[in-house]
């Protein structure tokens, strides 16, 4: 603390001091409405989030939701994914259909090439019965047991099947009506 030569040095501590109080108070005063102000900002995203998904649940519950899956395979191992998506993951996907969880499957490939960072080399478009049955916790263990008793192959296949792949991520996609008003 720096010494003033106009006061005494008692007086010099306690404007010190009390100096030091009302600037603890009113950074105390400030802490307590940044709080506040988060707090009020969480509980209203809580509720704004809360009637955007409950609305999204009663309106697109009977609803398709479309989700495109993207594979990137490693340069020259696009065959060999395809076979390996073709016999051991494009089965469970049409039982899926046959069971009522999705309405349709399709498999695309790009006709021309692109650049690297935007190459693609398959997008497996799934059409869901609603967005509920897409996110639900659907156990295929049993399908699986079912489809390929060998699961020590079809765990192996699988493996490889992701071994090869360079890139994957999946986009949930929504239809934009051009002609509503």
């Amino acid at each position: 603390m720096e010494q003033s030569p106009s006061l005494p040095l008692g007086r010099q501590r306690y404007f010190a001091t009390k100096h030091c109080l009302v600037y603890k108070q009113a950074f105390h005063i400030q802490e307590l409405r940044v709080k506040s102000l988060l707090r009020y900002i969480a509980i209203a995203l809580l509720f704004a989030s809360t009637g955007v998904f409950a609305q999204s649940a009663v309106s697109g519950s009977d609803k398709p939701f479309v989700v495109e899956y993207y594979y990137k395979a490693k340069w020259g191992h696009a065959d060999e994914f395809l076979r390996l998506f073709k016999k051991n993951h494009y089965p469970l996907l049409k039982k899926e259909v046959e069971l009522g969880r999705m309405l349709k499957v399709s498999v695309d490939q790009p006709r021309y090439h692109t650049t690297e960072d935007g190459r693609w080399d398959y997008r497996v478009t799934i059409v869901f019965k609603n967005a509920s049955v897409a996110n639900d916790a659907f156990d295929e263990t049993e399908i699986k047991k079912t489809l390929w008793p060998d699961q020590e192959t079809y765990e192996r296949e699988e493996q490889r099947r992701f071994e090869i792949l360079e890139a994957h991520w999946d986009l949930p996609v929504k239809a934009v009506e051009m002609d509503a008003k």
